[in-house]
């Protein structure tokens, strides 16, 4: 690779699981969390990305919800990088969670029908 060569951009695994007692922190900066998300999805920097429950979720309301986590497949060409994107994450500044990566590489990938919605409103119970 010659030095004017970007380094190449792979897909990353990133598994961000809560810390413990961070349910009501996450539900208070969620609005600013999903308000950060949309110039990372615009770039192609965040490819998918989501909430991992313990349980399945009994309707639509976030505050019923039992987090573990999040997770998101991200284009980048390190770990550094993603560790300096995730850094600016409102649920990493307020202690909400931390990240664990690795390179990922699709098998497959198929649209969820029906979530045509990139950024669901966080205050609003569908």
């Amino acid at each position: 690779m010659s030095s004017t060569e970007a380094p190449k951009k792979v897909e990353w695994l990133v598994v961000i699981p809560d810390f413990p007692d961070a349910h009501e922190k996450r539900l208070e900066v969620r609005p600013q969390h999903f308000g950060g998300l949309k110039p990372a999805v615009d770039s192609g920097l965040y490819k998918m990305g989501g909430a991992v429950l313990n349980e399945p979720p009994q309707g639509s309301d976030p505050t019923k919800f039992s987090f573990a986590g999040s997770t998101i497949v991200i284009s980048a060409a390190s770990r550094e990088e993603i560790k300096e994107v995730l850094r600016n994450d409102i649920y990493a500044k307020e202690g909400v969670w931390d990240a664990q990566m690795w390179p990922f590489l699709c098998a497959f990938r198929f649209p969820v029908p029906g979530q045509d919605e990139k950024f669901p409103d966080p205050n609003t119970k569908q």
